[in-house]
């Protein structure tokens, strides 16, 4: 690479690697365009490799090294356009007759009762299983294994999980946050997209917050707002897991419709009605093992609409309680007091 490199103006690098200017701004020596990156390094002096503390062999290896880091994160990997589940076994060893494909744009809800393995099919995928788990499930990318180097990679994550519980533990403000995670990932227009990121958050959480508001101070639900505006927008990853949201105090719909506007691949634990209907597919888990594919009929797409309904008409109550209202929707039985 330093062939290459030194061969180039400084004009040039710039021109054709933009992040080679954090690398010089840096350093105390000035920089010419018109001059030579090799020679850039050579005209450093005793005196200045004193004051930098480092003699130019060593610097020209950091500039290589820095140079090579920076190219490796801006590779384009191939778009994740689908994520396949291979059956393994259930907690009693008994095979998964199951192979089911999930393309970008899609919404598979995962289903069964509590302790049936909804999170170790979830544990599956971000891992991007290959017989080498308890459930000996196998996942496959674009119908392929993928390479190690992918699987494993920390630059390029295949997926981002959205856990119950998110805590934040660094002394920063909401803004703060998402423009540090912004410039991590070299992106254009950081502030405008950092600016949309606390709208749309706020968009999903039940209470607001400004961007000024410390990340540590965030509840539960706006934490949870916050990192899936940050997942839609930032995160690099295709594919997106969601155990159970449905007590994390958001705008569960409109989170999930935003994730798929966006072509993340979305699979979701939950026990909530409304969000597994508004899944294509429901994945049944029981007894560690995928039991059934039920595909969301047009009549539970009816019922879903109904069920909304309900929904916002119990969101209504729980706001009443929250101001300090009271409850005069329900006719009093004998012996009940409403206020």
């Amino acid at each position: 690479m330093w062939e290459k490199l030194s061969s180039m103006t400084m004009q040039e690098l710039f021109t054709a690697y933009p992040y080679a200017a954090d690398f010089f701004q840096a350093l105390p020596l000035p920089v010419k365009s018109f001059d030579r990156v090799c020679n850039y390094f050579s005209s450093m002096d005793e005196e200045t490799s004193q004051d930098l503390g480092i003699d130019q062999q060593v610097l020209i290896e950091q500039f290589v090294a820095f140079m090579t880091q920076m190219q490796q994160l801006q590779v384009v990997e191939e778009a994740v356009k689908s994520v396949t589940i291979v059956g393994g076994q259930d907690k009693d060893g008994q095979g998964e007759n199951i192979l089911v494909t999930i393309n970008a744009g899609e919404v598979i809800c995962i289903v069964g009762p509590t302790g049936s393995g909804k999170s170790c099919l979830l544990a599956d995928i971000e891992w991007i299983a290959q017989r080498d788990t308890p459930t000996k499930r196998k996942i496959l990318i674009n119908n392929q294994i993928p390479d190690v180097k992918r699987r494993f990679s920390i630059e390029h994550k295949l997926v981002a999980q959205l856990s119950q519980n998110m805590n934040f533990i660094m002394d920063l403000t909401v803004e703060e946050f998402v423009k540090m995670h912004a410039e991590s990932r070299m992106v254009e227009n950081a502030a405008e997209i950092c600016a949309n990121i606390i709208v749309k958050a706020n968009e999903l959480a039940g209470e607001k917050f400004l961007p000024d508001t410390p990340v540590t101070s965030l509840s539960g639900g706006q934490s949870r707002s916050l990192m899936i505006a940050d997942a839609a927008y930032l995160s690099k990853s295709p594919i997106i897991l969601i155990d159970e949201i449905e007590n994390a105090g958001i705008d569960r719909q409109n989170a999930i419709r935003l994730l798929v506007d966006r072509q993340k691949i979305v699979l979701m634990a939950t026990h909530d009605p409304i969000l597994a209907l508004m899944g294509d597919r429901r994945l049944v888990i029981k007894n560690g093992g995928i039991k059934k594919v039920i595909v969301t009929s047009e009549q539970e797409r009816h019922n879903l609409v109904l069920l909304e309904k309900l929904d916002r008409q119990l969101s209504a109550i729980r706001d009443i309680l929250r101001n300090g209202g009271c409850i005069d929707l329900i006719p009093a039985e004998p012996g009940v007091t409403i206020c």
